[in-house]
């Protein structure tokens, strides 16, 4: 019987080592997520940088940004103006909008970057008013989708409304139009990376886009005044280096349309400037004026209008 001791001993501290390892390992999703694996690039997890982002976007105040517009339209270049608004909120999953009572939502909410985009130019007599929404999950590993998007166009002649509702792998769109050939539409497609969440993601991830091929749909800007339907498209993503910046240009492989973001090489990762080409020779650009720290939505009397001018925006 003692013979068998030993064996014994070293059999039941094998069987309990292998419980223990088991107990401790880290489970391995078996979902498929290929595509959107692609989205998720691999970002500095630096300490310092963390509560920086933190200290940054977590300050009660949005972070206003106003360009100078180069719009190309009706094949010629209009002067404007763009305004870029980001600011971290949060967001309800099932409903998609902003929550009232963040504290009560629980594992409903989600902390977003909205990004407002608001573009305003002319064209002769009469002036476009522009404003695209994206609300895209600051936990991007677990939320690698935005939300939402909309998009109000507003001119002389009339108006329209654009809205995507992520819906598990699709997106459930909606279009309200003035005009006859479009009227009002609603329908589902394969959800992919939006080009109009592309800045916010610059955003969130310390700087970093996904480069090399994947699928990207186009802004609703290009859909709407190219009168095209929206989809996914395939493009590729590159980037290149200076000291200070890093530019990124977006190439779509199967329609004429490239665009090109030039961004802080250091946090915040601001955007400089960007360029947007759809293969008519001209090219619409955003150069950066002014940018400030704010909590606008109180800011609503006349004293604040000085705040315009510290913008250097456009009276």
């Amino acid at each position: 019987m003692k013979s068998y001791l030993i064996p014994l001993y070293f059999i039941l501290f094998f069987i309990l080592s292998c419980k223990q390892e088991k107990n401790n390992a880290i489970p391995v999703s078996t979902t498929n997520t290929s595509t959107e694996d692609k989205l998720v690039v691999a970002v500095n997890e630096d300490l310092a940088e963390k509560k920086e982002f933190n200290t940054y976007w977590y300050s009660g105040k949005a972070e206003l940004s106003s360009y100078e517009l180069k719009q190309s339209r009706y094949n010629e270049i209009r002067t404007g103006e763009v305004v870029l608004i980001f600011v971290t909120e949060p967001f309800s999953l099932s409903k998609q909008v902003k929550l009232d009572n963040a504290k009560q939502a629980g594992e409903d909410k989600v902390t977003v970057m909205k990004l407002n985009q608001v573009r305003k130019f002319n064209t002769g007599i009469y002036d476009y008013s522009i404003v695209t929404s994206t609300f895209t999950p600051i936990d991007f590993k677990n939320h690698p989708l935005t939300l939402k998007a909309t998009t109000s166009i507003q001119e002389w002649c009339g108006h329209t409304f654009t809205q995507l509702n992520l819906d598990d792998t699709q997106y459930n769109f909606k279009q309200f139009s003035y005009f006859e050939a479009d009227g009002d539409a609603s329908r589902k497609f394969n959800a992919a990376l939006l080009e109009e969440d592309l800045m916010a993601r610059i955003r969130i991830q310390s700087g970093q886009l996904p480069v090399g091929e994947l699928q990207l749909i186009p802004s609703t800007i290009y859909s709407r005044f190219n009168y095209k339907k929206m989809q996914a498209h395939k493009a590729k993503i590159s980037k290149t280096e200076t000291e200070t910046a890093l530019l990124y240009t977006i190439r779509y492989l199967d329609i004429d349309r490239s665009l090109s973001i030039q961004v802080e090489k250091e946090f915040p990762y601001k955007i400089l400037e960007w360029t947007e080409g759809d293969g008519d020779g001209l090219l619409t650009t955003a150069t950066l004026k002014s940018s400030l720290k704010e909590p606008y939505w109180n800011q609503k009397s006349v004293a604040h209008e000085a705040k315009r001018e510290a913008l250097k925006l456009i009276k």
